[in-house]
């Protein structure tokens, strides 16, 4: 595909919602769950080296999470939403045009965090909790894998171009077999194998680092071949102010929603942490499930983003809509039928973590209590990606506040009344269900349309 930018797809614009959504979504959901499964592997490994690196570890895993979030699903949806638009109001070259200024925000942005982690990363491990030797190791991995902060946005920025061009299937085989590699690097120079020596925690960043670098090599190369759909040609370079408010109306502003959600996780955390170690580890347990149930919400409302971007481009707003609240729906019945199973058999989950009687009785009692507020999660997930799409997505951020505002009020509240685990059981589901509610109300009343430029 020689010469300029392709126009939207007629499969994204004019074909059957539900189908395509379908079609996009199954590639992005089985990358996703990949990733998690590279989550439990590197977890995996890091047991291996003993309590410390362990312990170490969780210290550092939000705030990776945290840039996996931010550059992923916020500034990149920003992205795909206005590479997305510009091809269905038939501006392929400002499509491309796009493509180049999201890769320097995505430079700028990797170094910028990387450079915050490496300055003030010990300081925020220290207020959650990081002492003496524990500190020492999560500084330690932590400095090898924030190093490489510039890989990580600048490879889920290229996969969010091609989203935005309608093309899932290229950034979710790229993102399979970095997983893949990642899994393997992780273990070979983490554990140690043959001749390679065991490097602990930092040859399992180390690990992290070589593979999401080769899928930037892989990405980079198809968007400057022939066969992308939008080109990332350097023969001309000038930054322009429209462009980058374009990208950053949209991805500056989301990035606000993964920090409520990874403080809302803190909080609770925190909380649920003074009633001791069992009701701790039945919530760990819980959580552990919720960290598979983002995957299929990111999966299909990141499918949803192109196809509701493209009809916004074409001033199609009532498409636009039916997409959203088709994929909304879509993710809420998948999670429903998620959370339906955990709640009458709780230990379907529960068991493939522990045996001990006492941890189980709490899982059981977080799954049952939780479960039935899943699928109004994932509608209020998914919707914030569709949002993304149109262009407006204050609503949706301004419901990840209120649940962080709900969890810390109540969350406080029932501290101050020594309430027992049911109780911030239950304030997890009903947060879960507020954010839920108020996102799709926010949808609703939230005028879509094109913006000019």
């Amino acid at each position: 595909m020689s010469g300029p930018a392709a126009a939207a797809p007629p499969s994204l614009t004019q074909g059957p919602i539900l189908r395509t959504l379908v079609r996009l979504a199954v590639p992005n959901v089985l990358a996703m769950v990949l990733t998690v499964l590279v989550g439990i592997a590197e977890t995996y490994y890091v047991g291996r080296l003993g309590t410390t690196p362990l312990a170490a570890m969780a210290l550092v895993f939000p705030f990776a999470m945290l840039t996996q979030m931010m550059s992923a699903g916020a500034m990149g949806g920003g992205v795909s939403s206005a590479v997305s638009r510009a091809l269905g109001a038939g501006q392929p070259e400002r499509a491309e045009a796009l493509a180049r200024h999201a890769v320097v925000i995505g430079g700028v942005a990797g170094l910028a965090y990387s450079a915050l982690f490496l300055l003030a990363g010990p300081l925020f491990y220290r207020w959650l909790g990081g002492r003496d030797a524990v500190l020492d190791e999560a500084v330690r991995y932590a400095a090898v894998l924030f190093s490489g902060a510039l890989l990580v946005w600048l490879s889920n920025t290229l996969a969010s171009v091609l989203r935005g061009s309608g093309n899932m299937r290229v950034p979710s085989v790229t993102i399979v077999l970095s997983a893949l590699l990642q899994i393997i690097l992780g273990g070979l120079l983490g554990l140690g194998a043959g001749p390679v020596p065991s490097f602990g925690m930092v040859g399992v960043a180390a690990g992290h680092l070589i593979a999401t670098g080769a899928m930037v090599v892989v990405l980079w190369a198809f968007l400057a071949s022939r066969h992308s759909r939008v080109r990332l040609r350097w023969s001309s370079l000038r930054l322009e102010a429209a462009l980058l408010a374009d990208i950053l109306r949209v991805g500056a502003l989301s990035c606000v929603s993964p920090v409520m959600s990874v403080l809302t996780v803190l909080v609770i955390t925190g909380l649920v942490a003074r009633l001791g170690v069992l009701p701790l580890a039945g919530y760990a347990i819980g959580q552990r499930l919720e960290f598979l149930l983002v995957p299929i919400s990111f999966g299909i409302g990141v499918a949803s983003v192109p196809m509701v971007g493209m009809a916004i481009g074409a001033k199609n707003v009532a498409r636009a809509r039916r997409v959203a609240w088709t994929a909304g729906a879509l993710s809420a019945f998948n999670l429903a039928l998620i959370g339906f199973t955990v709640t009458l058999w709780p230990d379907l989950w529960a068991r493939l973590f522990t045996q001990d009687p006492a941890v189980l009785d709490s899982a059981r009692q977080y799954l049952r209590t939780v479960g039935p507020a899943f699928p109004l999660f994932g509608l209020g997930l998914t919707l914030y990606f569709a949002s993304q799409g149109a262009g407006r997505v204050l609503g949706p951020v301004i419901a990840a506040m209120l649940r962080l505002g709900l969890v810390l009020a109540v969350g406080s509240w029932l501290a101050r009344d020594a309430s027992g685990p049911a109780a911030y059981f239950q304030l997890v589901a009903a947060a879960m269900a507020a954010y839920g509610l108020a996102t799709a109300l926010a949808v609703g009343l939230t005028r879509w349309g094109a913006r000019p430029g």
